[in-house]
């Protein structure tokens, strides 16, 4: 299992996140609790535009430990980018206040928001 998640992490670095979900997902099956694994799943997933399943991933890792403020950005950007924007500017949000500094978190943020105010807008034309 480690020797798939430290190749899978290489994979990722390097630009592969399809092989390197794929392995990702093996060591993932077989020690589904290792957040860490999990996670880097997650942004393999995401990476690879499976942000329906990198969603789910970032899910897991932030219902096992809500003040993981990556993984609750890392399913905030995914809900952001299968529209759920309700869902992605609440998890934003608490990734913001976890990490208020980190400016990658309140850019997705902002862009989230300001999506939600313009489909508000525009529900009535």
């Amino acid at each position: 299992m480690y020797d798939w998640y430290r190749r899978g992490l290489r994979l990722l670095d390097s630009g592969h996140p399809a092989a390197a979900a794929q392995l990702l997902a093996r060591a993932s099956g077989v020690a589904p609790q290792a957040r860490s694994v999990r996670e880097a799943l997650a942004r393999a997933l995401f990476d690879a535009g499976r942000h329906g399943e990198a969603l789910e991933e970032f899910r897991v890792v932030a219902e096992s430990d809500p003040a993981d403020d990556y993984a609750q950005f890392g399913w905030g950007l995914s809900a952001a980018r299968v529209g759920d924007f309700e869902t992605a500017v609440e998890h934003l949000a608490l990734a913001v206040a976890m990490s208020p500094g980190t400016k990658h978190y309140r850019t997705a943020l902002t862009q989230a928001r300001a999506t939600l105010r313009a489909r508000a807008g525009g529900a009535g034309r």
